[in-house]
């Protein structure tokens, strides 16, 4: 048996943050989850549909493995990343830096996954795994899955190397801070005005505030769009409120990144954004509820409220990252 000493194996609110705090406070570094997820200027917001997918999708946060980068970058952490085809190269990255005493990040596809309830394959999802046996691995997933968990390592083998939306080639990854100190505090400013860069400019209409205005038109049409109502329209909104979002589309996240940031930095636009966004986590919350009521209900007039509500939260999310932006490094 193989098992990395003295790691922190409780899960957070998102799965990537989780196996970020996990690496990071190996490495020395303790933040919070709100500041790793705003360190790595991680919200944004996608509508998402196609041919291929039933439903159409909502998205709160940069695209899988983005803010692991992002925070890396920002930090200075040297970021080792590998991928490959071959199943035994794969296992080999991995059992490697276990063997030296350093846990490792995964990307995966949860579906394949023995603790995961919910079958639903999404090959977007990060563990971090801190040892093995001959059976099993042993991982540290979100507080929601369990935290520490284990799961046996003919299914971790194929949560690896599944193909699909959002997939990696068997990628792993390592952090290693470097020998000076850390001050996570020298980059708040950057994150945070690179993120509302992204927000405020996005380069297609699904993207930023241009798609939260464009799910608001188009969420009044969902009873018509699905084929089983009663289970796609409470799914979505499971997925915005309770699927590893932090709550809120990863608004409840921002909003709280945002507020320990104004602590840290004596800004009135800070300030101001923070209370926008606490504005804004509310009403993301009230659109998943009426989203959920519409499904059980088939009442057409819940989803034209949330349409409205979405609008309302464009304007509003626009308007705080134009506060964030005006924010001096």
């Amino acid at each position: 048996m193989t098992r990395v000493k003295d790691v922190d194996a409780r899960g957070m609110r998102h799965c990537e943050t989780t196996a970020l705090d996990v690496l990071l406070k190996h490495e020395g570094i303790d933040l919070s989850e709100p500041m790793l997820f705003g360190l790595g200027s991680g919200l944004t917001f996608i509508y998402w549909d196609s041919k291929n997918q039933d439903f159409p999708f909502l998205g709160g946060r940069v695209k899988p493995f983005e803010l692991t980068r992002n925070v890396a970058a920002r930090l200075g952490l040297d970021l080792q990343v590998r991928e490959t085809t071959s199943a035994r190269k794969a296992w080999q990255n991995v059992a490697g830096p276990l063997d030296e005493g350093r846990p490792v990040g995964l990307q995966l596809d949860s579906y394949y996954l023995d603790y995961f309830t919910s079958k639903v394959h999404f090959a977007g999802h990060v563990v971090a795994m801190y040892g093995y046996d001959e059976d099993d691995a042993y991982l540290v997933d979100t507080a929601q899955q369990g935290g520490a968990v284990t799961t046996a390592l003919t299914g971790l083998a194929e949560a690896r190397a599944a193909r699909g939306p959002m997939s990696a080639r068997h990628r792993s990854f390592t952090l290693t801070a470097p020998a000076g100190a850390v001050r996570p505090r020298d980059h708040i400013v950057p994150a945070i005005k690179a993120c509302a860069e992204a927000f405020l400019h996005p380069p297609i209409a699904n993207l930023g505030h241009r798609g939260i205005e464009k799910a608001g038109k188009l969420v009044r049409t969902w009873l018509r769009r699905s084929d089983d109502p009663q289970r796609d329209l409470p799914l979505a909104a499971l997925l915005m409120e309770r699927g590893g979002t932090g709550g809120a589309l990863f608004r409840n996240l921002y909003r709280d990144f945002l507020a320990e940031s104004a602590e840290l930095v004596d800004s009135d636009h800070l300030r101001t954004g923070q209370t926008l966004y606490a504005e804004a986590a509310t009403l993301w919350t009230e659109v998943a509820a009426l989203v959920e009521k519409a499904g059980e209900s088939n009442d057409e007039r819940c989803l034209v409220q949330a349409g409205t509500v979405l609008g309302e939260l464009s304007r509003i999310e626009s308007e705080a990252m134009r506060e964030l932006s005006l924010l001096r490094d």
